[in-house]
C-alpha cells in the first residue's frame, strides 16, 4: 500500500540543482602537483564547516597554504557558486505546496554556500523550511540529522518522503522510518514526476 505522504524533503545538489561549469578542472588548475589530491584535500577540509564547526573560508585558506597556491582565496572559492536550480523541479515543488504538501530543503552545506543559496538566490522562498547541516550541527547520512527535521516539522516519519541522489543518505533516512528514494537530475525531470506519482503526490 502506498503511504500517505504529507511532507517531502528535497536534497539540493543533484536533485534540485546542478553544476554549471567544470569546477574540478578549475581547481586542478591552481596547483602544479596532483590536482586530484588537491581537490580531495579541499573536500575533506569541508567536513567541519558542514556541521558549523569551522568557517569554510578558513578551511580553504589552510589548504591553499599547504599547497602553496598562488591564486587568491576568492578565485579558489568561486567554483562553489557554479550551480543553478532546475526550473522544472522548482515548479514541481511549488505545485506540491499549492496542493497542501509541505516541502522542505534538506541539504549538507557549509555557511558559505548556504549564504549563496538562501541569501543571494532566495532558495528559502521555495520551501516551507530549509534544513542546512551547518545550522543543525548534523549532516546526512546521520540518522540524527533526520530526527532533527522530524522534530522541527512535527511530521511522523511514515508521512515523509526524502529524495537524494546518494544511496547512503537515502539509507540514513530509511533507518528511522522515513520513506526515501534515490533521484538524480541526470535521469531527467520526467523521472522525478514518475517517482512522485508512485507516492500518489499531486503532480
Amino acid at each position: 500500500m502506498t503511504p500517505s505522504i504529507t511532507t517531502v524533503l528535497f536534497d539540493a545538489d543533484g536533485v534540485i540543482q546542478r553544476g554549471t561549469q567544470d569546477w574540478a578542472a578549475r581547481l586542478h588548475s591552481f596547483v602544479d602537483g596532483d590536482g586530484e589530491v588537491f581537490v580531495t584535500d579541499l573536500m575533506i577540509s569541508e567536513h567541519p564547516a558542514l556541521v558549523g564547526k569551522e568557517e569554510f573560508r578558513d578551511a580553504v585558506a589552510g589548504v591553499m597554504q599547504r599547497w602553496n597556491v598562488q591564486a587568491t582565496l576568492e578565485e579558489v572559492l568561486e567554483p562553489w557558486s557554479w550551480f543553478e536550480a532546475e526550473p522544472v523541479v522548482v515548479e514541481l515543488i511549488q505545485g506540491l505546496r499549492r496542493a497542501g504538501i509541505q516541502c522542505h530543503l534538506a541539504t549538507n552545506q557549509h555557511a558559505y554556500r548556504r549564504a549563496i543559496m538562501n541569501d543571494e538566490r532566495s532558495y528559502g522562498g521555495w520551501f516551507d523550511q530549509s534544513f542546512y547541516s551547518c545550522d543543525l550541527g548534523l549532516r546526512k547520512p546521520d540518522p540524527e540529522y533526520f530526527r532533527a527535521i522530524l522534530s522541527a516539522t512535527g511530521a511522523p516519519a511514515s508521512s515523509v518522503l526524502f529524495l537524494d541522489d546518494l544511496e547512503v543518505n537515502v539509507d540514513g533516512a530509511r533507518s528511522i522510518g522515513i520513506n526515501a528514494e534515490v533521484y538524480d537530475l541526470v535521469t531527467g525531470t520526467d523521472a522525478l514526476v514518475d517517482l512522485l506519482r508512485r507516492y500518489d503526490l499531486p503532480v
